[in-house]
């Protein structure tokens, strides 16, 4: 099934259900006001949702409304917790040679993993705004899951089982202080503003057999200003999303609505381009020594989806105009 989030009474929004094609919704106040509540109840009220869906889908729901994506806020506008991966491994080691050229990247055997903010999760169209053109304004196209409770020292096989819903995220940067805060070693604050979201979360069934070994086996497509920049697949993750709930949940249990991320989607194959300005950056860097692709300017627009077999937008599109702060 789809759920997605809109305006409500509450700063956590007003849940709702949408159909597999994305043009119709039903609010499910009656099951669960907000997708944070739902998560907190899963196996409660997962059964009453389903049956709403399936209820749309056979066109049987009277109280059904056009849904419209653009008025969505993130599907969960906040979280008890955002932690970010890097963890494809095509991605970190061009980083690490466009940035260290003289010290050779080595795979790890512990996925990288730090804790964001989650008080202010933006909606698909959201500006990203307030920046300036200097602080090297970027986008990051990613996958996410929200997990149900875990407990601390879950295995992986197990962590997989906590998967309720997947999620397709802009994780916006600011490169002008990653750098800076990579160096302090104590993790990423400013260089990490509000991350962004598709309208609506799906439950892995949704992606039939593209949900296959903890991975979203689907391209993330990616343009800027109305321009292909990159369809780089998901399948690629050097650690599957149970790996990461697993190594997240070491020392303490994750409380439901926890929302994991893969990190910049990256693929091997050049061809298919890239999910996040760096990572082409760093490709000019080691090509010809020098970056010439610049980052968001104002007036840029950002533009990502991911389309099922059928070409049918699985989590609804993310689109934001870019708004820079002179």
């Amino acid at each position: 099934m789809k759920l997605a989030t809109l305006p409500g009474p509450s700063e956590n929004g007003r849940l709702v259900v949408v159909s597999r094609d994305l043009k119709h919704c039903v609010a499910v106040d009656d099951i669960a006001e907000t997708l944070l509540e739902a998560i907190r109840r899963w196996d409660d009220v997962a059964p009453a949702l389903q049956d709403r869906f399936d209820q749309i889908e056979a066109g049987n729901d009277d109280g059904s409304a056009a849904f419209k994506a653009g008025e969505a806020m993130a599907p969960l506008p906040r979280a008890p917790q955002w932690l970010d991966g890097s963890v494809f491994q095509t991605h970190l080691d061009l980083m690490s040679q466009a940035l260290h050229p003289e010290r050779p990247n080595e795979p790890s055997d512990y996925p990288f993993i730090y804790q964001g903010a989650s008080d202010d999760l933006r909606g698909p169209t959201d500006a990203i705004s307030g920046y300036r053109f200097d602080e090297g304004i970027d986008f990051e196209g990613e996958f996410g899951v929200v997990v149900d409770e875990v407990p601390m020292r879950t295995t992986a096989a197990d962590a997989l089982d906590h998967v309720k819903l997947l999620v397709l995220i802009n994780d916006v940067s600011l490169r002008a202080y990653a750098g800076r805060e990579i160096s302090a070693g104590f993790g990423f604050l400013q260089a990490k503003p509000s991350t962004a979201f598709a309208a609506v979360a799906v439950t892995p069934d949704e992606l039939g057999g593209a949900w296959r070994d903890g991975r979203v086996n689907l391209p993330l497509r990616v343009e800027r200003s109305g321009e292909w920049f990159g369809h780089p697949h998901g399948s690629e993750m050097t650690f599957h999303f149970g790996e990461l709930i697993a190594h997240s949940a070491y020392t303490r249990l994750l409380s439901a609505g926890t929302i994991i991320g893969s990190g910049t989607v990256s693929s091997a194959d050049r061809s298919v381009g890239s999910a996040c300005i760096a990572e082409r950056r760093a490709i000019e860097i080691i090509d010809s020594g020098a970056p010439s692709t610049q980052f968001l300017g104002d007036g840029e627009t950002v533009r990502m989806e991911v389309l099922d077999d059928d070409g049918t937008s699985i989590f609804g599109e993310i689109y934001q105009p870019v708004v820079v702060d002179e």
